[in-house]
């Protein structure tokens, strides 16, 4: 299970560095479809940085820390860190679709990959303490 979380860990690190690369970029983007979905205009709006730093930047070192404590097989911290991307990525979400009234094709997939990762998470703590085979009888 480990691997499956840190693969889509990694899927997570790609999907946020094309949304960094929009965020400094001017072009016009391949995910700029319509009125509707346009990753320029989400990348570009005052939402898309906390600070100095951009929002995708934050996705990326998320999913790092979230690739990392899956690997070291730290459940319950891995649990707790894909509830806090989550939660981020539904704010994020809402002010996609009732601030801005934009959506970003990359904001959708992240959306989806950590939304994936909370839910391995969470199973793989619950079901971390049991095992699947008894060593001994008494």
């Amino acid at each position: 299970m480990r691997y499956v979380i840190a693969l889509l860990a990694v899927a997570g690190v790609v999907v946020s560095s094309l949304a960094l690369q929009v965020h400094y970029s001017t072009d016009t983007q391949p995910c700029s479809i319509n009125e509707k979905w346009d990753c320029g205009i989400v990348n570009h709006s005052p939402y898309a940085v906390i600070g100095p730093f951009p929002v995708a930047a934050i996705g990326i070192a998320g999913y790092v820390i979230i690739a990392l404590l899956s690997l070291a097989r730290q459940k319950w911290l891995l649990g707790l860190a894909t509830m806090c991307g989550l939660g981020f990525s539904v704010y994020l979400t809402h002010i996609e679709r009732n601030v801005l009234m934009v959506w970003c094709l990359y904001c959708v997939i992240s959306l989806g990959i950590i939304s994936a990762l909370t839910l391995l998470s969470l199973i793989w703590a619950a079901l971390g303490g049991k095992t699947r085979y008894r060593t001994g009888t008494a």
